[in-house]
């Protein structure tokens, strides 16, 4: 039946062509901005997945930036490090040059003060935008526990959308010539020392034959010594000046003989790990463990045995703010004595430099890591992203020329409807 009121094929026409010019509207708009979903309209989930890691691309070339800064301060901690240990190398042949007996020691005295000055120049200018990792003036305690800084490295974000800001610790190294300020015997100590004073006795069947490190205080958040743990030095409270507690950053000094060993207090430290810190120290220092037993059985205490026949004389010592090179301070080798006991000194010190180097090049190493990785996973979630939101422009095009044709034929059978009602005319000719 053919109706004049109602031209049922020109509706269905008119909707095709309406259809593909919403079609082609949509190809031409992908093929303008590049993107298959453009807006929130075009695909809301897919949209606001797309947003939110787009925000995460960005917080990551933060991060590089953080990373690069980051990379730089440490190296140029690491070459003044290199620089101290070759210095303090030389030192120790000014050292050894003393030891002989027809030589003139206040020649090499000077030339000794002049390296010693040289370490100190290059401590102080060892800083990258203000921030010196190598003279004690960091005091901020790091994600390591240590005394240092912390570098944005990360961002993670978990499933539930929560993100959090991670970090690489970098531990400073105080190669300073400071002494430090020493801390009262209650912070730490040996606990009472029978027998010949600041000797360990010689096993002859006695009792003294062994000192016991097991006196402990830590400083609180409340402004006494009364803890249990090391606390870091920026915890609210805490109060640094008092020297009758310990807290992270502090430095503790034994001596057995003539093995020098050094243990930096760590945040979160007990009693029980400080001893079993010094005990590694000490094997570490090189003390010969067939002469001396090193016993951490019972928490919090380090008993030190002498298994020889002689006496052996010990010190121990805690401070705050201590230069690793602060042996280098006292050094005189204008005499025979003095160059002497520079030279049962010296190794520490060199040990020392040569660790801090060492530390920092790790430190470097895992910082240019972390940094390639944030560049790979960046351009990964780029083209993540690109995958989501990104137009096939091969697909969009050959979509255009299909529906310009398929426009073109809906015009053409849109007229052929609207002439079908003037063929009833005919019929009443």
């Amino acid at each position: 039946m053919t109706s004049i009121l109602t031209n049922s094929s020109a509706l269905v026409a008119l909707q095709t062509l309406r259809s593909i010019a919403n079609n082609l509207d949509k190809t031409q708009n992908e093929i303008s901005s590049g993107k298959s979903i453009a807006t929130a309209a075009d695909g809301s989930s897919v949209w606001a997945i797309s947003k939110v890691m787009e925000s995460d691309v960005s917080g990551f070339k933060t991060i590089s930036s953080s990373l690069a800064l980051g990379e730089s301060t440490v190296a140029v901690a690491r070459q003044s490090a290199e620089t101290v240990t070759s210095l303090v190398t030389d030192i120790k042949t000014k050292i050894v040059a003393a030891q002989g007996s027809n030589v003139d020691r206040t020649k090499l005295q000077n030339e000794l003060s002049a390296l010693r000055e040289q370490i100190k120049l290059v401590v102080g200018a060892a800083q990258f935008n203000g921030l010196n990792l190598l003279d004690g003036s960091t005091t901020g305690t790091n994600v390591n526990g240590n005394t240092g800084v912390d570098v944005l490295a990360s961002l993670d974000r978990d499933a539930s959308g929560n993100v959090a800001a991670a970090s690489v610790g970098v531990d400073a190294q105080n190669l300073s010539l400071s002494a430090g300020t020493p801390l009262a015997a209650t912070a730490a100590a040996v606990g009472v020392d029978g027998g010949v004073l600041n000797v360990i006795d010689a096993a002859d069947g006695g009792t003294n034959d062994n000192i016991i490190l097991d006196t402990f205080a830590f400083l609180d958040n409340a402004g006494a010594a009364a803890g249990t743990s090391a606390l870091k030095g920026n915890t609210a409270g805490l109060v640094p000046t008092l020297n009758s507690g310990l807290m992270a950053g502090d430095q503790l000094t034994m001596t057995i003989g003539s093995v020098k060993a050094k243990y930096v207090v760590k945040a979160g430290d007990t009693a029980s790990a400080i001893a079993g810190g010094m005990k590694n120290a000490l094997i570490s220092a090189g003390i010969d463990t067939s002469k001396f037993t090193l016993d951490v059985s019972v928490a919090g205490k380090l008993k030190i045995s002498n298994l020889t026949n002689t006496g052996v004389s010990y010190s121990f010592s805690a401070s705050r703010g201590t230069g690793g090179l602060s042996d280098l301070a006292s050094m005189d080798i204008s005499t025979l004595s003095g160059a002497q006991s520079a030279l049962s000194k010296i190794e520490n010190v060199i040990q020392t430099a040569v660790d801090a180097s060492a530390a920092f090049g790790a430190a470097q190493n895992r910082l240019k890591i972390q940094s390639d990785f944030v560049m790979k996973l960046t351009d990964s979630m780029k083209t993540g992203i690109g995958s989501l939101v990104d137009a096939d422009m091969e697909e969009a095009s050959a979509r255009l020329k299909a529906l310009q044709v398929q426009q073109q034929l809906g015009v053409q059978s849109l007229s052929i409807a609207n002439r079908a009602p003037q063929n009833i005319v005919s019929l009443f000719r």
